[in-house]
């Protein structure tokens, strides 16, 4: 009885702070990787626009129009205000970076690799525990980087293909009352696979898939024993039909599910009492997005967008996930660039998360709350 409750507190104290790093716009996944995509507020799986296209649909480099090599490289500024029971994180900057390039092989095969962080963070809370103030600190620290190496293939005028190799970096570390696990590092792999498809001059189509990342073992050493556990990243589906009414506009509407339970519903958690549950009870999500963009002058693009998920986590697992800061929903994102010459131009886009938060519908009645603020800077070089 008293290992029973002594891995029902671990468990509990673990699914408590655990995803607590995982505060990102669509559940815990980045909207965007450049700052044309977020400026696009993610809706570019059918009307790519930079080599970042590679981690979302690797069919995209084919549809770059560069004569011999594409350059984006930039960074993401993130300031997520969020609350636990109402006590503010101390730690509310971030810094995301991302690069891809791309290269034309023979006007049919195109060749690229991309890098970028997708997901996590951390949070810093003094005292979350409203049942029993008083010292419940939780800190942690998680990060999720990718590298994709891959190829778009034009098949046709109308077709193009592509595919990527997923290369996964994940670390976490994390702080409780319970226990201290120091920062640990894993890696795993994955693939991503799209076609783009023109029906018309006006109109295509574009289809993404993003597998399921596998991950290795976590384990951590600790004066009371060894913990283990295993954290997949969710596979994801992705369709999109990109509208060009006039010269110089671009209207494109993206839908994206994420599949959230397969890999932060339940589980396993191996800790020196025995091995037990974490029942996070994440739910799939489904992500409407929708990007408008305007070519102001021959130097000069505006564009806009919105992007709404359901916040994968519900009222009845909030107190599983009572660090968990992923429940932002609606998401407006403005963005511009400017050609600096024929072949360098600078971007730069905005977005807002709204605030939003979600309460426990069982004793205890906690809290947690959220909203973003995500600034995107970006430079290309296209030959």
């Amino acid at each position: 009885m008293k290992k029973q409750r002594t891995l029902a507190a671990t468990a509990s104290a673990f699914a408590a702070c655990f995803t607590s790093g995982a505060y990102a716009t669509n559940g815990d996944q980045m909207i965007g990787v450049t700052a044309t995509q977020w400026g696009m507020a993610g809706a570019v799986v059918a009307a790519p626009q930079d080599a970042g296209t590679i981690m979302s649909n690797p069919a995209g480099l084919a549809e770059l129009g560069m004569k011999e090599v594409r350059f984006d490289m930039g960074f993401g500024l993130l300031n997520p205000p969020r609350k636990a029971n109402g006590t503010e994180s101390d730690s509310d900057y971030y810094l995301i970076p991302s690069g891809a390039v791309a290269f034309n092989v023979d006007d049919r095969l195109y060749l690229g690799m991309g890098m970028a962080g997708l997901s996590g963070m951390g949070v810093d809370f003094a005292d979350i525990m409203a049942a029993a103030p008083g010292s419940q600190a939780v800190v942690t620290t998680k990060q999720f980087y990718k590298i994709a190496p891959g190829f778009g293939y034009k098949i046709s005028d109308k077709l193009s293909v592509g595919a990527a190799l997923n290369l996964d970096y994940q670390s976490l570390a994390i702080h409780n009352n319970s226990f201290t696990l120091p920062q640990n590092q894993v890696y795993g792999l994955g693939a991503t696979a799209g076609l783009i498809y023109k029906f018309d001059e006006r109109l295509q189509l574009g289809v993404s898939w993003v597998s399921k990342q596998y991950m290795d073992e976590f384990r951590w050493n600790t004066t009371a024993g060894e913990y283990t556990m295993t954290m997949d990243a969710p596979q994801q589906f992705a369709v999109g039909l990109a509208f060009k009414p006039r010269p110089g506009w671009l209207i494109e509407a993206d839908v994206k599910y994420i599949g959230f339970s397969d890999v932060l519903d339940r589980v396993a958690f191996q800790t020196p009492a025995g091995p037990t549950t974490m029942n996070f009870g994440w739910d799939d999500q489904i992500v409407y997005a929708i990007g408008v963009q305007k070519e102001i002058n021959p130097k000069t693009t505006v564009r806009m967008g919105f992007n709404y998920g359901k916040s994968p986590i519900g009222p009845e697992d909030v107190n599983s996930n009572i660090g968990s800061l992923a429940v932002t929903e609606k998401h407006l994102s403005i963005g511009m660039t400017r050609k600096l010459s024929d072949k360098v131009s600078a971007s730069l886009s905005y977005m807002h998360a709204f605030h939003n938060s979600v309460t426990s519908n069982v004793a205890p009645y906690n809290t947690i709350e959220l909203e973003q603020n995500i600034a995107n800077v970006q430079i290309s070089y296209l030959f």
